[in-house]
C-alpha cells in the first residue's frame, strides 16, 4: 500500500475552473475511473475520474474552488498493479477452395446531435443522465442554480410541467404551432427573465393543482386614510409617512388569527392540514428582474411604523438581488398590491403551499348614500383567492367581511405605531 495523490488532468482550454460537485468522501473505496469532482466553466460541465484504486485518505478540495491542471484533488491508500496485458497469437487462415465473406452488421443509425446554442447549458453529467432518463432534453429546461445551472429539482419541475395525468395514463404535452410567427412579420427573440423563469413552474403547478377560488370585496377605507395621513413625530412635529401595505398586513393579522384555515397548508404526504402558529407575510415586489414575494417575518408583534420600515428595507434588498433566498419561503398569506400601479379586482394566483393570498388593487372615490345623505368614501378594491380543498365559500366570504370590519372606522384608531 503507497500514497497516491490524484491531480487534475490536462483537460484542455480549461483554466481557473470552479468545482461545483464532490461525488466521494474520505474513507470511501473508489476504483480507477470513478468520478471524483465535477467542474464547471463557462462552457461546459466536466466530471474528473480517478487514476487509480484505493480508499480516499484526504480530500483536499472543496465545493466552490477553483483548480488548474496538476492541482490536488486528493489522496488514497492505493496498491499499484501493473497490469499484464494479455497477447493474443492470431491463428493462420487456412486456405479453402471457396473463402466465405464475413457477415456484415448493421452499423447502429448515430443519434441526432443538437449543435443550437440551447445544447451548451450548463448541467453536470449526472444531470445529463437524469434527464436522459425521464425523456427530457436538458436544452429545453430552464435553469435556477448560479449561471442558469440545470439541477435535478429543475428537471424534476419540468417533467412536472410538460405531462398530464389522462385515465391514469401519463402523456407529453406537445403543441406546435402550425405558423411560425415569422410568416406574419418582423419578430424579436430574447430570453425570458431569469425570475420569470424561475417562477414560471411554480406558477403553472399552482394554477393546474389548486383549485381556485376568488371572491371580490370593496373596502370602506376612508377613516383609515384620515388616520394614516395624520401620522406624525411628537418629538419633530414630521408627518409619518406609512404605506397602506402596513395598515392592510396588520389587518391580515388579525383575520387569520380569526380563521386559522387561511393560516395553513396542506401535507400531502400525510393527507393532512398543517396549522401554523407563526404569522409571516409575504408581499410582491415589482424590480427590474421580474415580480419577487419575499416575507415579512412575525408581523403580529410589529407596529405599523415597523412593517412600514421593514417593506420598504425588504424591498431593496430585492431590487438589488441582495436578498437571501430563504427569505422566498415560509410564508402564512401573501398580499399582491397593485395600488401603486392601477387597477381594481383581480384574480391573484396562490403562492404554494399556502392556501390564500390577498389582491388589492388602487382605491378610489364613489359616491354612496349613508343615513339619507349622499357622501364621497374612500374605497379599497380586494380579491380573495383561496384554495377551495380547505377553505369553502362561505369562510371565503366571512373573512372578507371580517377584513372589511379591520380596515374600517373600527380599528383604524387602535393600532398602535
Amino acid at each position: 500500500m503507497s500514497d497516491v495523490k490524484i491531480t487534475v488532468p490536462d483537460m484542455g482550454d480549461f483554466k481557473d475552473v470552479e468545482i461545483i460537485e464532490v461525488l466521494v468522501k474520505e474513507g470511501q473505496t473508489i476504483k480507477k475511473n470513478d468520478s471524483l469532482i465535477t467542474l464547471e466553466s463557462d462552457k461546459s460541465s466536466v466530471e474528473v475520474p480517478s487514476s487509480h484504486s484505493g480508499e480516499i485518505k484526504k480530500i483536499n478540495v472543496k465545493i466552490g474552488d477553483k483548480v488548474n491542471k496538476g492541482d490536488t484533488i486528493l489522496t488514497i491508500n492505493s496498491e499499484v498493479k501493473e497490469e499484464k496485458k494479455e497477447i493474443v497469437k492470431k491463428k493462420p487462415v487456412e486456405k479453402k477452395d471457396k473463402i466465405e465473406e464475413p457477415k456484415k452488421l448493421k452499423t447502429p443509425t448515430p443519434l441526432p446531435v443538437n449543435t443550437s446554442p440551447a445544447s451548451t447549458k450548463l448541467a453536470s453529467p449526472k444531470v445529463r443522465k437524469f434527464a436522459r432518463e425521464l425523456g427530457a432534453n436538458v436544452s429545453d429546461i430552464q435553469g435556477s442554480q448560479r449561471a442558469g445551472r440545470i439541477s435535478e429539482e429543475d428537471v424534476k419541475e419540468f417533467i412536472k410541467t410538460q405531462v398530464t395525468v389522462n385515465q391514469g395514463k401519463v402523456e407529453k404535452k406537445e403543441h406546435v404551432e402550425e405558423y411560425a410567427h415569422e410568416e406574419f412579420g418582423q419578430v424579436e427573440l430574447k430570453e425570458i427573465p431569469r425570475v420569470k423563469r424561475l417562477s414560471g413552474p411554480h406558477l403553472v403547478r399552482s394554477w393546474t393543482e389548486i383549485p381556485h377560488v376568488t371572491q371580490h370585496e370593496e373596502v370602506d377605507i376612508t377613516e383609515m386614510e384620515q388616520f394614516r395621513s395624520s401620522l406624525y413625530d411628537y418629538y419633530s412635529g414630521e408627518l409619518i409617512k406609512v404605506t397602506p401595505l402596513a395598515f392592510i398586513s396588520k389587518a391580515l393579522v388579525s383575520a387569520l388569527k380569526a380563521f386559522p384555515n387561511f393560516n395553513a397548508s396542506i401535507d400531502p404526504v400525510q393527507n393532512k392540514i398543517i396549522y401554523k402558529k407563526y404569522f409571516h407575510i409575504g408581499f410582491a415586489v415589482d424590480t427590474p428582474h421580474g415580480l419577487m414575494v419575499p416575507k415579512i417575518r412575525n408581523v403580529d408583534q410589529m407596529s405599523i411604523k415597523e412593517i412600514g420600515e421593514e417593506l420598504k428595507k425588504t424591498s431593496k434588498l430585492c431590487r438589488e438581488l441582495k436578498i437571501d433566498k430563504k427569505e422566498f419561503f415560509g410564508g402564512s398569506m401573501t398580499i399582491s398590491s397593485l395600488g401603486g400601479i392601477g387597477g381594481t379586482f383581480f384574480t391573484p394566483i396562490i403562492n404554494p403551499p399556502e392556501v390564500a393570498i390577498l389582491g388589492v388593487g388602487k382605491s378610489f372615490d364613489k359616491i354612496v348614500k349613508i343615513q339619507g345623505k349622499i357622501v364621497s368614501r374612500k374605497i379599497l378594491p380586494i380579491s380573495l383567492s383561496y384554495d377551495h380543498r380547505i377553505i369553502d365559500g362561505a369562510e371565503g366570504a366571512r373573512f372578507c367581511v371580517y377584513l372589511s370590519e379591520c380596515l374600517g372606522k373600527d380599528f383604524a384608531f387602535k393600532l398602535a405605531v
